[in-house]
Order: structure tokens, then sequence, then C-alpha cells
């Protein structure tokens, strides 16, 4: 490591283990990035369902195993991403051999194999996992969004993916982990879901704030009050996704190859306004990971724009700190 760079894991030590979603591309890519700034990892995708068993009874650890073995070789923490989710899951989860939906007692008993299965191959090596991915609805009346899950085996399918986990691994933290989880309306849906669950005694220890952010929304009043609301329930808070978009949302322009100095210089102030918060309330954050480490490798490339770079990250394409890298480490 350069000797004047600040170690990202080592500036945050006494406030929260720091994080990166990884891939067996990136680990070897992104190496010295990663054993340099980092105490934490998560896959990006190769502990999803698809991934893990592609076919019912087939399942496919090795490159999973990879990157738990390389978290281990490196005195990393493993976050595991994620067991229950209505994207990534293969299609003969649900379904007989004609094609039709299986029973709610046939889909509990896969999802229970599949639980039991990954999460007791990890013992020992992944501390907490994200349970349930995803499951509040964005907007509407609705808490819960529609999916197989649900429509098979009933709003309690949750219920029941938590009661596996822990019965595979009673010390593994369990989260529920979901975005534009500070906007107020989902912010509130989400409070709630986890308030029933903690109520009804299921053993659910935290909630995974994912932190797709960008430059300017949401705002630092709304990040700090979904902290406040949901640290109310007595519950662990991990940041679990963080990235920082050049772009809000809704923005389609595709004319950049490099980011503007502008967005450079905002970015920056961004990101240092974010760890100035997240230092405040390090009492109940106790993980903050990125979704990625550099700007060589990001989800936000073609998404939601397709053909578009994004810069999202602390360090640019060549892995050299950028300006929001000093304003982050400086708070």
């Amino acid at each position: 490591m350069n000797s004047s760079l600040p170690s990202l894991r080592d500036v945050f030590a006494n406030d929260f283990r720091i994080g990166a979603a990884v891939n067996p591309v990136t680990i070897e890519m992104q190496k010295q990035l990663l054993i340099d700034h980092v105490n934490s990892i998560t896959a990006e995708n190769h502990m999803k369902f698809e991934h893990l068993q592609p076919e019912e009874g087939k399942f496919t650890f090795q490159e999973a195993d990879r990157i738990v073995d390389f978290a281990c070789s490196h005195r990393m923490a493993v976050r595991g991403h994620t067991l229950v989710w209505h994207n990534q899951t293969p299609d003969w989860v649900f379904q007989d051999g004609q094609g039709h939906f299986v029973s709610r007692d046939v889909l509990l008993e896969r999802m229970k194999c599949h639980i039991s299965t990954v999460v007791r191959r990890y013992k020992g090596k992944i501390y907490c996992w994200d349970v349930i991915n995803e499951a509040v609805a964005d907007e509407g009346d609705e808490l819960l969004r529609p999916s197989k899950w649900r429509q098979i085996i009933g709003d309690d399918f949750m219920e029941q993916a938590f009661l596996y986990a822990y019965e595979a691994d009673p010390d593994a933290l369990l989260f529920y982990n979901d975005y534009n989880e500070c906007f107020p309306e989902k912010r509130e849906k989400i409070f709630a879901l986890v308030k029933s669950l903690r109520d009804k005694g299921i053993p659910i220890h935290g909630i995974g704030m994912q932190a797709h952010w960008s430059l300017t929304r949401p705002s630092l009043d709304e990040i700090r009050a979904a902290i406040e609301r949901y640290a109310s329930l007595g519950v662990v808070l991990h940041i679990t996704e963080l990235d920082v978009s050049m772009f809000e949302f809704h923005d389609r322009r595709t004319d950049l190859a490099v980011p503007t100095n502008e967005m450079i210089e905002q970015q920056a102030e961004r990101y240092g306004q974010i760890f100035a918060l997240f230092k405040e309330y390090r009492d109940v954050i106790q993980s903050v990971t990125f979704w990625g480490i550099a700007d060589d490798h990001t989800w936000l490339d073609n998404f939601p724009v397709q053909g578009r770079k994004n810069w999202p990250l602390l360090f640019d394409e060549q892995h050299k700190p950028k300006p929001a890298f000093w304003r982050a480490v400086s708070v």
C-alpha cells in the first residue's frame, strides 16, 4: 500500500467495519485495494440462490468458497448475501415437473433445504446473513411487493426464512435488507415489517440499509431520520451496499466519458457528509459496506442507462483515491 495513503479500515477502526462487495474476478483484479482497505466482504452475486443451487439438489459452492477463503486468509469478516429474494432465484424452485406452481409445503421444504445447507456450510465463517432481501413494496398501500415466495407460501414466508436461518446457525446475526430505505414512505413500511417480526419473536437482529444513493438524494435529514427510526427498534444497523451515483435515477444523459469537475467535488462533499453522519451513529451502525471498491467495476455501469459509465466509489478506474476518499477519511 502507498505508505502515505490511510487505510479506510484503520481510519474507522473505532467506529465500524469497512466492507466491499466482491466477485471471483474482483478479488484478483482489486486484490490489493481490498487487502489494504477493508475488513469485511460481501459476495456481490455468488451467494444468491441461482448461483448456489441452479438445479434442485445441485449445490455449486466453488465460487462462494473462493470468496470466503479469500476473506479468511486476509482476516476479513463475511456478510452473507442473500438467502431469499424475488430476483435471481431459479424457476425450478417454484415449479413442479409440469411447470405448475408447487404447494406451500413443497416450497417451504425447498426454502428450508436451501437455507439450512448454505448457512450450515459457512457456520463460523459468515457472521451475518441478509435473510430476506427487498420484500417491501416501493409505493402504494401494500406493505409487501408481489413475489412467488409470497404468492405460494403467504405473507409468513419471511418468518419461516428467519426461523430456518436461526436454526441452521443460532450465532449468526440475521438481517432484513432493502433499498430506498431512507425515503419516508418506504422507511415506514420497513419499520412496520421489522417491528411486526420482532413483536412475534422472530429472530431478526438487524436492518441492512443498502444506501444506493446519489449526489443529492436522499437528503441528510432523511438519512438521519431513517437511522434513528430503525435504531428505535433495538436492532443493529449495517450500511450494506453503499455507492454514490453521479446521476439521479431518472437522469438519462449519456454524453459523459468522464465525470465533470463539479460532479467530482459534489461527490466528495457528499461522502464527507455521509461518513460524518455514520460516525455520529457508530453506536448503532456496526458495518459500512461499499457495493464495490473502485470505479473499474460497478453495477451502475449500464444501469439504469445502457451504455453509460458511472463513477460511484472512492477509488477511480486506476485504483487511485478520488477526492471523495480524502473527504471521507478526514471526517
